[in-house]
């Protein structure tokens, strides 16, 4: 289908990483089951003792977690960087959807220095103050949505469509 004379991907011909750390963000990730199903998709999320993960979906990579208060922090940035390097060169993302944090933003600034599509969804516990990580991807992302009305004093220019739960 040609618009403006540049082709447009069909809806099947677009692949999506769908990337979120563990626990909450990981599940206000997988309301988005419907989206992964839809498109050509995998997820990328931190390496736990619990990985309930392997048997539901196809595409699972996991990454280092990172606490920022750890002396070990930037050393983990680093090796997910790599990691998220390859599986960016393996998965060719057209868009990257991600629900934060620390260790998913290799993988937001990759796809923006590739200039790939990246969408940010702020959590859902996140009603009146930002986190540090949609912080930086408020700057950088192409749509970035809060859950909360009360969040848009924060982030002025997102967009707010309610809960994803």
């Amino acid at each position: 289908m040609a618009k403006k004379g540049k082709i447009v991907k069909e809806r099947e011909d677009i692949k999506v990483c769908f990337a979120a750390s563990s626990g909450g963000h990981f599940e206000q990730l997988s309301m988005l089951r419907p989206m992964m199903e839809t498109y050509d998709s995998f997820i990328i999320t931190e390496e736990t003792d619990y990985n309930a993960l392997k048997s539901s979906m196809e595409k699972v990579y996991y990454m280092r977690q990172v606490n920022r208060k750890e002396h070990m922090a930037l050393f983990c940035m680093m090796i997910n960087f790599f990691r998220s390097c390859r599986i960016f060169h393996k998965e060719k993302p057209d868009v990257v959807v991600c629900t934060g944090v620390l260790a998913m933003i290799p993988i937001c600034l990759i796809a923006k220095l590739m200039r790939k599509k990246l969408i940010y969804i702020e959590s859902f516990a996140k009603v009146t103050t930002p986190t540090e990580t949609g912080r930086l991807m408020y700057r950088i992302a192409d749509q970035f949505y809060v859950q909360w009305e009360s969040m848009l004093e924060v982030y002025p220019n997102a967009i707010y469509l309610g809960g994803i739960y």
